[in-house]
């Protein structure tokens, strides 16, 4: 079932201790070309926005950026979050990506906004403009179609294709099916969730001109390597930062694995940090592999999407290429 099944990347740009954000960048725009080469189907990049801890801000440009480094491979946002935008501009953004890139860009379509209050001022948006997101959708793709009722043509979208994939957090799985839409969906770490929401999907969905039948994406992390000890290292940076995140509302930088080890915890900290380690597709590659075919039978996913961050890049890059020494053996 894993060779027939398509595997991609989503890179969150995450920064690291004792490296400036412009490395991140272009990181990402490296291990682009490393997925090109491995045989990954798409690259994905997110947005977000004052996150100490994430320097990519601007999914469109880095994407173009990530367009320009690659020839094969499919790119686009994991996601553009649409409450921040107008939708007309996120229209123009991708019809320009598409029309310098053609066939190969994706629209993925979250409904999140900032990480903080502060955040959410500066963008001028609230918490509530999530409720939306539906009806936001909607004319975003009105303006492909050429449909929009205000008379405007957005160019050059018009006229042009640009897969759409709603990022499904909560009732996004309902809005995705409704719209007859691909849905993206997390909560590997939750497997009853997950299979929740696609059961949910599958149910409501509707053929559209965008999609004829559902197309899910499972995303998720997965470390692989040599020893199942250390894929669980490969794990640790981002368990500590998000159990940092968690007890003192910031999201930081990747530290080395070392020294999150080293490090005094409170025990609230360590509840955190010990949760992030566990319920991910983590081992060797045989491990994963049992993992993989285990959850790709229960949810009949198309697509996985791997979502790793960690301070260690060689060992990062190296979990990558075990992974598609998985999926596309002989690469």
């Amino acid at each position: 079932m894993i060779a027939q099944t398509r595997f991609s990347v989503l890179d969150r740009s995450r920064t690291r201790e004792g490296h400036p954000p412009a490395e991140a960048l272009r990181d990402t725009v490296a291990l682009a070309r490393e997925a090109e080469a491995l045989g990954y189907h798409r690259f994905w990049v997110s947005e977000h926005h004052g996150v100490p801890g994430v320097a990519g801000s601007a999914p469109t440009v880095l994407a173009a950026a990530v367009a320009s480094a690659t020839r094969t491979i499919r790119v686009g946002t994991g996601g553009v979050m649409l409450p921040n935008h107008r939708p007309l501009v996120v229209a123009e953004q991708f019809g320009v990506l598409e029309a310098l890139f053609p066939g190969r860009v994706d629209m993925g379509l979250g409904r999140s906004v900032g990480f903080t209050d502060g955040v959410r001022r500066a963008l001028g948006r609230d918490k509530g403009d999530a409720e939306d997101f539906a009806a936001q959708l909607g004319e975003l793709l009105d303006w492909f179609t050429g449909s929009s009722p205000t008379g405007v043509h957005a160019r050059p979208s018009e006229g042009l294709t640009v897969p759409p994939f709603v990022l499904a957090m909560g009732e996004g799985a309902e809005i995705a099916a409704r719209a007859g839409l691909p849905m993206v969906i997390g909560d590997l770490r939750n497997r009853e969730r997950l299979l929740r929401g696609v059961d949910r999907y599958r149910t409501l969905f509707r053929p559209s001109p965008w999609a004829a039948e559902p197309y899910v994406v499972i995303s998720g992390t997965i470390a692989v390597a040599g020893t199942e000890a250390e894929a669980r290292r490969l794990l640790v940076p981002e368990a500590w930062s998000m159990a940092y995140s968690r007890t003192h509302g910031t999201f930081p930088p990747l530290a080395p694995a070392e020294s999150v080890e080293a490090r005094p915890m409170t025990a609230k900290e360590r509840g955190f940090y010990e949760s992030g380690l566990t319920g991910n597709l983590a081992g060797t590659g045989d491990q994963v592999a049992h993992e993989l075919e285990t959850v790709l039978k229960e949810t009949g996913a198309e697509e996985v999407l791997v979502t790793t961050s960690s301070y260690d890049r060689p060992a990062l890059l190296d979990s990558y290429r075990r992974l598609a020494a998985l999926f596309a053996p002989g690469r």
